[in-house]
C-alpha cells in the first residue's frame, strides 16, 4: 500500500516572517496526522528557517529546484549539497514552469535528478502536457518522451513522480479524475516496463489547480497518490484541508 503524499510547492510567495507564520499555525492542524507524507516547498530564501521550523515534526522540507553540481562558478544557483545542509528532503525537479520559462531540457532534468540522488535528496520528478499537445492527441508521445529521458539511468528509489498538465496549472482548470486517472494508469504501466517491480512502490502525484473542493475525488482515482499542491497551499485553512481529503466516489 502507498502512502500518499501531499506536497505544497509555494513557488516565488512568502517572505521570511510569512514562512515562520504559515508554519507555527500549520504544524498544530496536522500534528496527528500520520497517515499522509507532508512536505512544504518553500522559495530558496526560507528553506533554512523552515527547516528549523519543521525539525521533529510530521512535516518535510522540499526545495523547488536545484542545480546539477556540486560546487562552482554558477553565479546564482544552489547545489544539492547546499539543500542537504539546509535541512531539505526533497527537490522538485522539472516543474513545466522551470521547462517553460527557464529552458530546462530533459537532458538538464536528467542531469539534476542525477546529482541531488546522489546526496540522498528524495525526488520530485514532473512531467506534464501543454493544451496544444492535449488536443493534437500527443499527451502519451509527451509523457513517455519525458519519463524515459528525464529517468534514463536512474534508480527510482526515494522518488515520486507528479504529473503536472501544463494547462491545469494556475489556471483553475483541473484535469477530471476520468483524465486523471487515464493518465496516472498509462505513467503506472510505463514505470513498470521500466523498473518491473520496483514501480509499484513509486508514488504519482496530481497536481493542476487542486483544491479543497476537487482534492477528495482526484484521491478516489486507483493509480493517484497524493498531489503537488500551488495556490491553495498558501493559505493554511486550504491546504489542511487537502492534507486531510477523503476519499469520495
Amino acid at each position: 500500500m502507498r502512502k500518499p503524499f501531499i506536497a505544497a510547492n509555494w513557488k516565488m510567495n512568502k517572505t521570511l516572517s510569512e514562512t515562520q507564520e504559515f508554519i507555527s499555525k500549520f504544524i498544530p492542524e496536522v500534528k496527528d496526522v500520520s497517515a499522509v507524507d507532508i512536505a512544504i516547498a518553500p522559495p530558496f530564501t526560507s528553506l533554512a528557517l523552515a527547516a528549523e521550523q519543521l525539525k521533529n515534526t510530521n512535516v518535510m522540507v522540499a526545495s523547488q529546484d536545484v542545480f546539477y553540481e556540486e560546487k562552482g562558478a554558477y553565479t546564482g544557483e544552489v547545489s544539492p549539497v547546499m539543500l542537504v545542509d539546509t535541512g531539505c528532503k526533497y527537490v522538485i525537479i522539472g516543474h513545466s514552469e522551470r521547462r517553460q520559462y527557464f529552458n530546462e531540457t530533459d537532458d538538464i532534468v536528467n542531469k539534476k535528478i542525477r546529482a541531488a540522488k546522489k546526496t540522498g535528496l528524495g525526488i520530485i520528478f514532473c512531467i506534464g502536457e501543454s493544451l496544444e499537445e492535449r488536443e493534437a492527441g500527443k499527451t502519451f508521445d509527451i509523457l513517455q518522451r519525458e519519463i524515459e529521458k528525464g529517468l534514463e539511468g536512474i534508480d527510482p528509489e526515494n522518488m515520486v513522480i507528479a504529473y503536472e498538465p501544463i494547462w491545469a496549472i494556475g489556471t483553475g482548470k483541473t484535469a477530471s479524475a476520468e483524465q486523471a486517472q487515464e493518465v496516472h494508469e498509462y505513467i503506472r504501466n510505463k514505470l513498470n516496463i521500466l523498473y518491473g517491480k520496483k514501480s509499484e512502490n513509486l508514488r504519482i502525484i496530481y497536481g493542476g489547480s487542486v483544491t479543497p473542493e476537487n482534492i477528495d475525488l482526484l484521491m478516489y482515482c486507483k493509480d493517484l497518490d497524493g498531489a503537488l499542491v500551488g495556490g491553495a497551499s498558501l493559505k493554511i485553512e486550504s491546504f489542511t484541508r487537502i492534507v486531510k481529503f477523503r476519499k469520495v466516489k
